[in-house]
């Protein structure tokens, strides 16, 4: 039986488990049992195991050869990114949008054609930013643009970032224009938040405009991603524009191409004054194309704005005004003016700060 045991304990050492012995003295024979049967199917995933900076943008995928896919389930902590299987169940693409700066857990079960089984485990972990831009449309730097709204013939797609984009050629390519009908267009930037779109021409009425902006994981530069995608669109109303004219004192306003109504103004004069501060101020009516930005009821303007403080200068103003239609950021207005009225400015010429000055009625119109 010593023997016996020696034998044994050698080999435990060679095949562990897999021994047989002849208690009745003959001699001992070791047997090896056959091999578990393996699953021919073969699971492809995507991102792969241990990947690192995952965009969020990009789906997971999962793909079985010689099989079908059983179950899936991708999540992070208690979140569980939705997702779906195809129609012969031999591919699972998430549907679900993924996060910044997350681990995600794959678990996989799929099947032959024998019913044998494979399972798979593995995690990735998507990019950690240093910043994130969130997105807004703006109809001007006063006004959100409205989704389904309707907008005049010179209006831009006006893309609002929250944080500085360094990179604009990333975002650009991130960002699509499509109009019905087809136009061609070019983005422009007026600063590094702000990006515009416009077609060489004003809009065709009628025409619809959709804007998407796919910026989820797409770095923006200086460490700051797009923080989520976000998308718009508008139509274009009728064509309302209004020609103003310097020289002639006139503004010629027309509708769908037909003029409608000719209006006596009175612009904005000649000449400068210098402010306490030495900065130059031109009093001409700023000449080329305006948008209309908002229409104020009221609105309180001052020469201080600009630098014109002292009440003894005879450009200090600092009154109400009516009836006023915003034509550029820094200030110039087509606004009710009664004073220019009275003096029969109007038609005949330039007294305003800058402004385009209009009567009563008009004004009202």
């Amino acid at each position: 039986m010593a023997r016996r045991r020696t034998l044994l304990t050698a080999g435990f050492g060679l095949a562990a488990g897999f021994v047989t012995t002849a208690c009745d003295g003959s001699d001992a024979r070791w047997v090896a049992p056959s091999a578990s049967p393996t699953s021919a199917a073969r699971l492809t995933v995507t991102p792969a195991a241990d990947a690192k900076d995952v965009s969020p943008a990009g789906p997971v995928v999962i793909v079985v050869e010689s099989g079908t896919l059983q179950s899936v389930a991708v999540t992070t902590g208690t979140k569980t990114v939705a997702g779906s299987f195809d129609s012969e169940q031999r591919t699972w693409r998430s549907t679900g949008a993924l996060a910044y700066n997350k681990t995600y857990s794959v678990t996989v079960t799929a099947v032959d054609a024998a019913g044998l089984a494979l399972a798979h485990t593995s995690s990735f972990t998507t990019v950690k930013p240093t910043a994130t831009a969130g997105v807004t449309f703006q109809a001007n730097s006063f006004l959100v643009l409205k989704t389904g709204g309707t907008y005049g013939v010179g209006q831009p797609v006006c893309v609002n970032f929250g944080r500085p984009v360094k990179d604009h050629d990333a975002a650009e390519q991130a960002m699509t224009v499509e109009t019905e009908p087809a136009v061609e267009g070019r983005w422009r930037w007026i600063d590094n938040q702000n990006a515009h779109w416009r077609p060489a021409r004003y809009w065709t009425p009628g025409t619809k405009i959709t804007v998407q902006v796919n910026v989820l994981g797409v770095h923006l530069g200086g460490g700051v991603y797009g923080a989520s995608n976000a998308s718009t669109n508008f139509v274009i109303g009728r064509s309302q524009i209004a020609k103003a004219d310097a020289s002639t004192h006139r503004m010629l306003v027309y509708i769908d191409g037909a003029k409608v109504r000719d209006i006596p103004v009175s612009l904005g004069k000649k000449g400068t004054t210098k402010t306490a501060d030495g900065k130059t101020i031109n009093y001409e009516t700023t000449c080329g194309v305006h948008v209309l930005l908002n229409k104020e009821p009221k609105v309180q303007m001052s020469s201080g704005s600009y630098g014109v403080t002292n009440s003894a200068d005879p450009n200090y103003y600092d009154e109400e005004v009516k009836l006023c239609c915003r034509i550029t950021r820094s200030g110039e207005f087509v606004h009710l003016a009664d004073w220019t009225s009275s003096l029969r400015a109007q038609g005949n010429s330039n007294v305003s700060h800058g402004c385009i000055n209009v009567g009563p009625d008009h004004a009202q119109w």
